[in-house]
């Protein structure tokens, strides 16, 4: 069975940094999500669910949510079968759950979540 496995989350003082790692299990990157992308959402409590940055298969396109940029640096590695994100300057309403997520042919992957709390 295929799983992504985040890890990483914690709590850490604003302007802080931590770095999400997500890793397949049960798969492979050059496998079952071959060519495809993947990356990271948030969500805050009572807050819906929210993009927060993808990467291509190749690491040569990335995107982040407004909020994010400058901020945070998405990479892969499809070698460890790995996904990052690299949070720096953190501020408190950075503060949430953060699930990653990969495109494969019969759908999309989930992590379970990590969680993440910025203090003021």
């Amino acid at each position: 069975q295929v799983q992504l496995v985040e890890s990483g989350g914690g709590l850490v003082q604003a302007g802080g940094s931590l770095r999400l790692s997500c890793a397949a299990s049960g798969g492979t990157f050059s496998g079952t999500f071959s060519r495809n992308a993947m990356g990271w959402f948030r969500q805050a409590p009572g807050k819906e669910r929210e993009f927060v940055a993808f990467i291509s298969w190749s690491g040569g396109s990335t995107g982040y949510a407004d909020s994010v940029k400058g901020r945070f640096t998405i990479s892969r590695d499809n070698a460890k079968n790995t996904q990052y994100l690299q949070m720096n300057s953190l501020k408190p309403e950075d503060t949430a759950v953060y699930y990653c997520y990969a495109e494969s042919p019969s759908g999309r992957y989930w992590g379970q979540g990590t969680q993440v709390t910025v203090s003021s």
